[in-house]
């Protein structure tokens, strides 16, 4: 038997519009069935609040059903008889018969809340409630008004990738929820927490429906060489004073495997390299690799090298600040 809607709500007749949606809004938090997984009975007692609200957010609905000419299931309320064949009339007549007065208030012969769940009223439909309070998360796992069979069990399934197949796109295997395993292609460049949507492998429908989908969050691993800075990727590279001196070559790491880089000769520690088109990939457009030189000394003693640095401060001294 169908409650009183008024009290599935914790309400009385006399309030509005808003404390309507108020108290749906409140209720809905604790009651959605994403807040309780492990009730079986959360998807009932949802489904009821939802119906209850429907129901009170349609005037003609609530209307009716306060001047106690319909009950809580919609059906209608008849208190009195003219006789049997005024009964009989009533039931039977084109005006006023049994099924007109369910149609005029969105009900079918069978009595009940309408299938879809949906209000012909002014008021705001409870699916968008339900997204404002969950950022669309609890419509997205199929926790709406359209019923058991309509709810998908969509999964969110966690990938952490290199950084290198982040920048510049690739393949990661993910493991669904049945234990098979497919390769999932990362899109170069894609927003860190941005998902994947497999469609048909996420979890098995519980009342039958079609299966739920599949979303794949895409994590950066940290790696130790590269960093990201807009579209492009800095690389640290230690050179040794003699090549910083005189010029040379280096190996520098990137994101498509290691090159080979020639050296200004007086490079100095701050200087930045850049290798163009070598950056991370969006959208598109591809960023540089910009590679800072870092001049490193002999880790050893090296009296001759004191020796030299020694005569070249007495007898030619610089200001690095100009």
């Amino acid at each position: 038997m169908t409650r009183n809607p008024y009290t599935v709500l914790g309400i009385d007749k006399s309030a509005g519009d808003a404390d309507i949606k108020k108290a749906y809004r409140r209720l809905a938090k604790t009651l959605h069935p994403d807040r309780n997984p492990d009730d079986p009975k959360a998807q009932e007692r949802f489904a009821e609040l939802t119906s209850a609200y429907d129901f009170l957010n349609d005037q003609e609905k609530r209307g009716a059903f306060d001047r106690g000419e319909i009950d809580a299931e919609g059906r209608p309320q008849f208190r009195g008889f003219d006789g049997f064949g005024g009964s009989r009339q009533r039931r039977s007549g084109a005006a006023g018969g049994t099924d007109s007065i369910f149609e005029a208030f969105g009900f079918g012969p069978g009595g009940g809340f309408s299938k879809s769940g949906r209000s012909a009223g002014p008021g705001v439909n409870p699916e968008d409630i339900i997204a404002d309070i969950f950022g669309g998360a609890g419509a997205a796992r199929g926790f709406t008004a359209e019923g058991p069979a309509a709810r998908k069990a969509d999964v969110t399934l966690d990938v952490t990738v290199p950084f290198q197949t982040w920048a510049r796109g690739g393949k990661t295997r993910v493991t669904l929820p049945n234990g098979k395993t497919v390769d999932v292609t990362v899109p170069a460049g894609i927003t860190e927490g941005k998902t994947i949507r497999l469609k048909g492998q996420g979890g098995p429908n519980p009342y039958g429906g079609p299966a739920g989908d599949a979303l794949v969050a895409v994590k950066v691993a940290p790696d130790t060489r590269f960093r990201a800075e807009g579209l492009n990727v800095r690389v640290d590279v230690p050179v040794t004073l003699y090549d910083a001196v005189l010029g040379g070559k280096v190996v520098v790491p990137t994101l498509d495997g290691s090159v080979e880089l020639k050296i200004p000769a007086r490079t100095t520690g701050t200087r930045t390299l850049r290798l163009k088109g070598k950056g991370i990939i969006r959208d598109g457009a591809t960023g540089d690799l910009l590679v800072t030189l870092r001049i490193t000394l002999p880790d050893r003693h090296d009296a001759e090298l004191e020796a030299l640095a020694k005569r070249m401060r007495e007898g030619a001294p610089y200001d690095p600040g100009q």
